[in-house]
């Protein structure tokens, strides 16, 4: 090799846990996916798919070793998300273990972390569980409703929440909820507070869960607190300043979803790719016609610049800098290619891509979700444009 040939470090693509990921996954093809599509709500979590990823180490990548995890960074944990959507199998069923228990990392006591992470590593715990969304808040956090009163040593919890994912396969649940009314605070983001909740004390006292019916099977809950009594050490950090530990969360989980549908996009490639050379209509292969391979062209190049952007991302978080812009860019420019690239390989698959058989339309309803959650693209522009650009707030 020429002393000048550019070479990338193997830990930075992790060719080794892409193979091992593969494996795993190719022992849940879609024949498994699509028996739990025909389940009904509370019964339709993959938990065997889960399980085995607990048991490989794989949803503990981003715990560090002190505390019984691989200790890998956030491009780690992206790489294997990515890989796990880009087979037949979708890692949002357990994806939310790898940025919820970095507020725990990051922000927690001593006695949270060590309490709580080797649990967490083995599989003993699940930390599966966000409730942030609210009906009547929706993406505006700051209004969040739902309220943490103190009684005693500890609080009560009274509020609902919404398209809380996994709640009903969780064991615990980090939770948002005001301590300080919004009328008694300086600034809207003050005054709430962030709380590992055990989900199931609570559901002994008054917490109801309350599974969603969905277009994709996500196994999202409706959560309602009804003066759920709380211990004073389910506090993750200082009082009235969870917004903060939140926010800090949320780039990781930027930086981790990216990868999730930069992972879908180089599914649909590899599916309207093969799909297209073996399909023959009039006598040619349908890939041999400008109107299907321009499409999946432009898509796989935009694919291609959007996991440079999360590449980016990732490691500026890695490497503890501000990474706010570069993870929502990251996180907008992936699920749009993706959704290209869905579009297409929908479109080249003509009336099969409606057969469940295919696993085009399944994946094809994941890739749309990318675009809302667990955040719109609306959203993501009015960030850069104020953050960014400087243009006046919008909302």
């Amino acid at each position: 090799m020429s002393d000048y040939e550019l070479s990338v470090p193997a830990e930075v693509d992790y060719p080794e846990i892409r193979e091992q990921v593969r494996a795993l996954c190719a022992d849940f093809p879609g024949e498994y996916w699509q028996k739990l599509e025909d389940e009904p709500p509370e019964s339709s979590y993959p938990n065997e798919f889960i399980e085995a990823l607990t048991a490989a180490g794989y949803l503990a990548a981003l715990i560090p070793e002190e505390y019984g995890g691989a200790g890998l960074p956030v491009r780690g944990g992206s790489v294997i998300l990515e890989t796990i959507n880009e087979t037949e199998c979708n890692a949002s069923p357990g994806h939310a273990q790898m940025y919820t228990m970095g507020t725990i990392l990051r922000h927690g006591s001593k006695e949270q972390k060590e309490h709580y992470l080797p649990q967490i590593a083995k599989g003993e715990l699940r930390l599966q569980a966000f409730g942030v969304t609210e009906p009547t808040t929706g993406s505006d956090t700051t209004q969040l409703k739902t309220r943490a009163d103190r009684q005693g040593n500890g609080y009560v919890i009274n509020g609902q929440k919404v398209w809380t994912s996994r709640a009903a396969h969780s064991d615990l649940m980090l939770l948002l909820a005001r301590t300080t009314p919004a009328d008694k605070v300086e600034k809207r983001t003050d005054g709430i507070s962030t709380f590992l909740t055990d989900l199931r004390e609570a559901q002994k006292q008054g917490c109801t869960i309350t599974p969603i019916k969905a277009m994709i099977n996500h196994n999202t809950c409706e959560v309602f607190f009804d003066n759920v009594p709380i211990p004073g050490d389910a506090l993750v950090g200082e009082e009235g300043k969870g917004f903060r530990y939140i926010l800090d969360g949320m780039n990781a989980e930027r930086c981790l979803t990216a990868a999730e549908a930069i992972g879908n996009g180089r599914y649909f490639v590899d599916k309207a790719v093969n799909y297209s050379n073996e399909r023959h209509v009039f006598g040619r292969p349908i890939g041999q016609n400008q109107g299907i391979q321009f499409p999946i062209a432009r898509g796989y190049a935009h694919l291609e610049a959007a996991d440079l952007m999360v590449r980016k991302a990732c490691a500026m978080f890695d490497a503890g800098l501000k990474c706010g812009a570069e993870a929502n860019m990251a996180r907008m420019l992936a699920s749009e290619a993706a959704w290209e690239l869905a579009e297409a390989c929908f479109t080249c698959h003509g009336g099969f891509a409606f057969a469940c058989e295919y696993d085009i339309e399944r994946k094809w309803r994941e890739a749309r979700l990318s675009r809302n959650a667990p955040i719109s693209t609306n959203l993501i522009l009015s960030y850069l444009a104020q953050h960014v650009l400087g243009l006046p707030r919008s909302y």
